[in-house]
């Protein structure tokens, strides 16, 4: 959305911009009149995954995967995000030690206009790692973390803009196309 004005006017959008998203709650994401972006540092982002674990599953009755330690990749390249989480898997029927791994959930992005939110979307298990599990139950291991994918991370909100931050210079703006950069995210916003 590009606003032409005289300079002064702009500041003045510019400083009530940066007064609406100071009084968010959930991030300080930082508006960009210039370019009418929105951008999410790494850490805000790292920020918004934590809070969805630890997290608990039961797979099938008979295994319970306990997720913990997630860790954010962005991957500019392909526009997605990835979350690892260390896993541990546990066999309820059997007095089993516990087996531990790690998980790897690449998730696109979207944005729900009746949540006003960046969700992730479509996560997927991108790979498997369980330390001293033979190769032959890569297939259950796959089943699982695709049941981990769905229930943890499927229209996980990133970010849950604020009434007041979809309305710009006077206009009320929608987030649309989102991307994906080596240390954060960009929302585009173009007017209603």
């Amino acid at each position: 959305m590009a606003i032409r004005a005289n300079p002064l006017k702009a500041l003045g959008i510019a400083a009530c911009a940066a007064i609406a998203t100071l009084g968010t709650a959930s991030a300080v994401a930082g508006y960009n009149i210039w370019t009418g972006e929105y951008t999410f540092s790494r850490q805000e982002l790292q920020d918004a995954v934590d809070k969805r674990f630890p997290a608990t599953l039961r797979y099938g009755q008979l295994v319970d995967v306990q997720l913990t330690h997630p860790r954010l990749v962005l991957d500019d390249a392909n526009n997605r995000v990835t979350t690892q989480v260390d896993a541990r898997l546990s066999n309820t029927l059997l007095p089993a030690p516990p087996i531990d791994g790690t998980l790897s959930l690449s998730s696109g992005l979207r944005y729900d206009p009746a949540k006003r939110a960046v969700l992730l979307d479509n996560p997927a298990v991108e790979q498997v790692r369980v330390n001293g599990m033979p190769a032959q139950y890569g297939e259950q291991l796959n089943a699982i973390g695709a049941v981990v994918a769905q229930q943890i991370l499927r229209d996980y909100p990133l970010y849950t803009f604020t009434p007041e931050q979809l309305r710009v210079a006077g206009k009320e703006v929608e987030p649309g196309a989102i991307t994906v950069l080596p240390d954060g995210i960009k929302v585009q916003v173009n007017t209603r």
